[in-house]
C-alpha cells in the first residue's frame, strides 16, 4: 500500500506555515502573457543594459517537476522507504508544494524525514538514528534517484518548453552572455542540457551552475552571485528566467530583475516581485527583454 501526502496533513500544514508562504491567487489565464507595471527610470543611470541571460532549469527550459517526482517515489520504491509501515509515496499535490518552497533534492527529504520521522529501508533495518547514518540514507536515495531521473530523460520523450532555444540563440548571436543556473545535481543538470539544447549549446554556455557548486540552495541568492562574478557583469545587467517564487526570491536577493515563465504548478504563485510574466516564451523575443531590463529600477 503506497502512502500519500495529502496537504492537509499535518506535514504538510507544517510545510505552508514555517517555509515560504506562498500566496494563492485564481488560476491564471495559461494561453495569455502578463506583463507586470514596471517602475521608470527617471535618468539613465538608473536603467540597466542586458548583457547576460541566465536560465533556471527545471521548470524553465524543460517542465520537469512530474519526472522528478516519479523518480524520487520509485527510489522510495527500491529501497523499500518505509515511514509508519507504509511505503513512501509523495502525491502530485504534495510534491508540487515541496518542490516550490524547497529547493534541491537532499533539502526535500532531509525537511520531510525530520518532520514524519526517519524512515527503515533496505539501506537501514531500523531508522538510523545518527547524523552519519542519516547521511547515508539520504546520499543513497538521491544517487539512485539521480540515476533514474537520467534514465527518463535519455528515453527521448522530453522536449524543452516552447520558445527556449530560439531565445538562447538570439541572446548568443547578439553578443549577451548566456548562463544555466539551477538548484538540481550537476549529472543531471549536465545530461538534461546536452539532450535538450544539445551539445553545442551546452558548450557555449558562458557560464553554467548547479546546486553542487554552492552551499546554499534558492531562495539563497549564492548561485546567482557567484554566476555574476563569473561572468563579470553587474548584477544589475544580469536578467534571470525562472519558474517559481523560490527562484524569484534567489535572483531579487541578488540584486537581479527576473522574468516568470510559469509552469502549471507554480501558475498560482505570487510573483508580485518579478518584472514580467510568462505562460511560455514561444512569443518572447530578445528585443522584448531589453526593454524589460531598460526600462525596469532594481530595487536596491
Amino acid at each position: 500500500m503506497a502512502f500519500t501526502m495529502a496537504l492537509s496533513s499535518p506535514s504538510s500544514s507544517f510545510l505552508l506555515s514555517h517555509t515560504t508562504r506562498l500566496h494563492f491567487r485564481s488560476p491564471r489565464n495559461l494561453s495569455t502573457p502578463t506583463r507586470r507595471p514596471l517602475s521608470l527610470s527617471v535618468s539613465a543611470s538608473s536603467s540597466a543594459a542586458l548583457q547576460a541571460l541566465i536560465f533556471d532549469c527545471d521548470g524553465v527550459i524543460l517542465e520537469s517537476e512530474h519526472l522528478h517526482r516519479q523518480a524520487y517515489n520509485d527510489a522510495f520504491a527500491h529501497f523499500n522507504v518505509r515511514c509508519s509501515s507504509q511505503t513512501l509515496n509523495w502525491d502530485p499535490e504534495f510534491y508540487d508544494q515541496l518542490q516550490n518552497q524547497i529547493g534541491g533534492g537532499k533539502p526535500k527529504m532531509r525537511w520531510y524525514f525530520k518532520e514524519n520521522g526517519w524512515p527503515s529501508s533496505t539501506i537501514f533495518e531500523k531508522p538510523p538514528e545518527d547524523d552519519e547514518g542519516r547521511a547515508k540514507i539520504i546520499d543513497t536515495l538521491q544517487d539512485w534517484k539521480t540515476e533514474r531521473y537520467k534514465e527518463i530523460i535519455k528515453s527521448g520523450t522530453v522536449e524543452p518548453r516552447p520558445g527556449v532555444l530560439r531565445l538562447m540563440d538570439e541572446a548568443k548571436a547578439a553578443g549577451k552572455k548566456l548562463a544555466v543556473c539551477s538548484a538540481a545535481t550537476k549529472s543531471s543538470v549536465i545530461l538534461c542540457l546536452e539532450s535538450l539544447i544539445g551539445i553545442e549549446r551546452f558548450q557555449g554556455l558562458d557560464c553554467f551552475l548547479a546546486g553542487d557548486d554552492v552551499k546554499e540552495k534558492k531562495p539563497d541568492p549564492s548561485i546567482y552571485l557567484t554566476a555574476a562574478k563569473r561572468l563579470g557583469i553587474s548584477v544589475r545587467d544580469c536578467l534571470v528566467v525562472e519558474d517559481s517564487v523560490i527562484g524569484l526570491q534567489a535572483a531579487t536577493k541578488a540584486g537581479m530583475s527576473c522574468v516568470i515563465s510559469y509552469t502549471s504548478s507554480t501558475a498560482d504563485q505570487d510573483f508580485k516581485d518579478a518584472i514580467a510574466l510568462y505562460p511560455d516564451l514561444s512569443n518572447i523575443r530578445l528585443k522584448d527583454l531589453e526593454l524589460l531590463l531598460e526600462n525596469a529600477v532594481i530595487a536596491n
